[in-house]
């Protein structure tokens, strides 16, 4: 069956870039000129996705017009002749029927967020996009991974190698031979302490499921922090229906990280040649007067 819905869980305060997100969803921290969460929308609609559901909560309704018709926004970049601007602002609007939006009313987990859209995912496989993670790279990541799911019509995430050190940051997978760009899943393990990780694959947020998946997370079974965890629901799948982890071509940035989304900017300026040359004889400037470069 072909992947044609995604889920986007985006009921997150995003505490950790306050007071910047008091009254502005993280999801619409800037990244160059567009927010964070219109980069993963593009890759979920260039990788054939049909339909895109945000999983919302309280005071996300900027997202909600963000991708909404603004008439009055439009006319008046009409009535200034600005046609680059107007076809860059109409561009932002899916097709009408493209986004649904529901809501998660208690911050139970991104597994508990996950299970909120089962009434409109029904009986198919869906993918799921965490708009933190923003990638570069040349073919979208969930193109990437559904050109896999249709060889192994098995549930998939995007892995890749992180520092030992930041294993508890992540939900790690407990990988089956030897490593290449697709590897069997023998378990996963939801954020483990260095010392107690299978390995230093992490999950980043890329996931490919079956909707088997809704059985287990409606069971609400709590893990770390608390909360109901995808990870333990895909180690419960784990005993039914075979996982894997797929090593994807790109570079990811974490954009629910002020360093990783300050990188993330620096490198989506240097791709846009309007901006690559200011930006590189600043960069060197400031640099050399830090000490990091010689003259």
């Amino acid at each position: 069956m072909k992947i044609r819905k995604a889920v986007f869980p985006v009921a997150g305060l995003g505490t950790r870039f306050l007071p910047a997100t008091k009254a502005m969803p993280k999801e619409m921290l800037p990244l160059v000129d567009k927010p964070i969460i219109q980069y993963a929308v593009e890759e979920a609609l260039a990788s054939g996705i049909e339909e895109i559901i945000f999983v919302t909560g309280k005071g996300k309704s900027a997202l909600e017009d963000h991708f909404d018709r603004s008439y009055q926004l439009e006319n008046m970049l009409r009535e200034r002749h600005k046609d680059l601007l107007l076809k860059i602002v109409a561009s932002v609007v899916p097709t009408t029927g493209t986004i649904v939006y529901t809501r998660q009313n208690e911050p139970l987990g991104l597994g508990h967020a996950i299970w909120c859209a089962r009434n409109i995912i029904g009986d198919e496989p869906f993918a799921v996009l965490l708009a933190d993670d923003v990638i570069q790279s040349d073919v979208p990541v969930l193109a990437q991974m559904m050109d896999q799911f249709d060889r192994l019509r098995a549930s998939i995430v995007a892995i890749e190698e992180v520092n030992p050190a930041d294993t508890s940051r992540y939900g790690i997978v407990d990988p089956v031979g030897a490593l290449d760009d697709v590897v069997r899943i023998r378990g996963l393990v939801e954020k483990p302490k260095q010392e107690d990780a299978p390995s230093n694959l992490a999950i980043i947020g890329r996931y490919i499921l079956t909707p088997r998946i809704f059985d287990i997370l409606g069971k609400g079974i709590v893990g770390a922090g608390n909360e109901i965890q995808v990870t333990d629901a895909m180690s419960i799948l784990l005993e039914k229906q075979p996982i894997f982890g797929f090593r994807f071509e790109g570079k990811r940035f974490d954009c629910g990280d002020k360093a990783g989304w300050q990188m993330a900017n620096l490198a989506f300026s240097l791709e846009r040649p309007e901006l690559r040359g200011e930006l590189l004889p600043f960069l060197e400037q400031t640099m050399m007067s830090n000490g990091m470069l010689r003259n």
